[in-house]
């Protein structure tokens, strides 16, 4: 079977750092899978925090998660100081995709931990349907900040 591969996006539009807590590590003495995933919820609610919105309200609408694929590389410990840095793909009308790169400078070595893709929905919470990507959120998805 072969292994994932996940192309990160060129231009990064947001950055989060997120240290690695002791509830982080699992029985292998890294971090474990699921600590990932959280880690990269927090890194997408840091982006919207930094844009004044939550995954209720981004630009008017919420946000739901339709899939979420993550290519490990290297482990990562406690006490480490995870820099997240996040991309924007694919834009459709109701979705898009949100590219993630995990690394850790450690014994002044640059390591990337993991890659990550996420791809998300416009999501009218009350309704329970799928709504288009507001103007305001397509500015911020656009936008290159590093």
């Amino acid at each position: 079977m072969p292994r994932i591969k996940i192309d990160l996006p060129i231009h990064p539009i947001g950055i989060a750092i997120i240290p690695i807590r002791i509830s982080d590590i699992n029985y292998g003495n890294h971090v474990g899978n699921d600590a990932i995933v959280s880690i990269l919820h927090d890194a997408r609610m840091q982006w919207l925090r930094q844009h004044n919105y939550t995954e209720i309200n981004f630009a008017g609408t919420g946000l739901i998660m339709s899939d979420l694929a993550i290519e490990f590389k290297q482990e990562s410990f406690y006490g480490d100081m995870i820099t997240v840095t996040i991309f924007c793909g694919e834009i459709g009308r109701v979705s898009f995709e949100l590219y993630y790169q995990l690394s850790v400078l450690r014994d002044n070595k640059h390591i990337i931990l993991a890659n990550a893709k996420t791809g998300l929905v416009c999501y009218d919470y009350k309704n329970k349907k799928t709504v288009p990507i507001p103007e305001k959120a397509i500015e911020i998805l656009q936008i290159a900040e590093i």
